[in-house]
């Protein structure tokens, strides 16, 4: 049993296992990847740079600094967390189980650029298989993405529902293992429905260019959006934890959660999408989330 889970390598990831690890903790952090700092072409206005450093740079000095004092990090993608009490961490690397969790993976995503996603949102898009599959039991969904992550939202809805089809929009599969659920790699055009969602038109390919209207249209009760990699904002939702009116993390004043012991740092809780302000939250909430570590285990003893 791990003490605390970090997820995400950012400036709030290794702020949060810093100080849990000067703070006598074991800290695990998970990491998949550069995240939004890929986008930094330029950061000047931080504390302590005599020169701009590209995000590329800043990252790959807050890996080695984690390194250095120890820190253990897989590189693994993060698929859900199960747990109240405690919590298994599903990853592409294995399961995990941890006394808490650190949150930091960055802000929320935005909807795919297909016509239809926002319209429905509420009326059959949804966003959370495991928020919203009771509402689609022996019904036929889709889910769109072509990651591990939509294969992990795809096997939570085939429990409940009558058929799951994965859509990749044109993007190639990148899942990492094999699986029974229909793959559908068309690009698609729209979601289409009227009160509700009843399916995806896809565009045509050469294939279909004999019956204009063969295979193009695609029924479904419920589509559920799934791309790239589970961000902190998605976990949150799938496990229950409060969100704000704009979409973030709900946290108080320690980077908790609604739920005890699950915290979140960085951009994920919105408000200035600064990296300051990412390193602060990031070491509040290793402060913090290492002091309900260590009430637990007095309270054990």
């Amino acid at each position: 049993m791990e003490n605390i889970i970090i997820i995400g390598a950012g400036p709030a990831g290794i702020s949060a296992a810093l100080y849990a690890a000067r703070g006598n903790l074991t800290p695990l952090l998970l990491n998949n990847g550069i995240g939004a700092l890929a986008k930094a072409e330029k950061i000047e206005n931080y504390y302590g740079l005599e020169r701009p450093l590209s995000g590329e740079e800043l990252y790959e000095r807050g890996v080695a600094q984690a390194k250095a004092l120890g820190i253990r990090i897989i590189d693994a993608q993060v698929l859900g967390i199960n747990g109240f009490d405690t919590f298994t961490v599903q990853t592409t690397a294995g399961n995990f189980d941890t006394v808490s969790v650190i949150l930091a993976t960055g802000g929320k995503r935005s909807a795919p650029n297909i016509p239809g996603i926002r319209e429905f949102e509420g009326k059959g898009v949804s966003y959370c298989a495991i928020c919203d599959a009771f509402f689609y039991r022996n019904r036929d969904v889709a889910v769109i993405g072509n990651s591990d992550f939509a294969l992990h939202e795809a096997e939570e809805l085939r429990n409940v529902t009558s058929s799951v089809t994965i859509y990749t929009n044109g993007r190639e599969p990148e899942f990492s293992r094999e699986h029974p659920i229909a793959v559908n790699t068309m690009k698609i055009q729209a979601i289409e429905g009227g009160d509700t969602v009843s399916g995806i038109r896809m565009e045509h390919d050469v294939a279909s260019m004999e019956n204009e209207d063969r295979e193009s249209f695609y029924p479904a009760d419920g589509v559920f959006v799934a791309l790239g990699t589970a961000g902190s904002t998605e976990i949150a939702r799938q496990m229950g934890a409060e969100l704000t009116d704009k979409g973030n993390v709900r946290v108080n004043s320690e980077m908790e959660t609604t739920i005890p012991g699950l915290f979140a740092a960085g951009d994920c809780t919105g408000g200035l999408l600064q990296v300051s302000k990412a390193v602060y939250e990031g070491s509040m909430a290793g402060i913090n989330a290492g002091k309900y570590v260590r009430q637990r285990k007095k309270a054990a003893d």
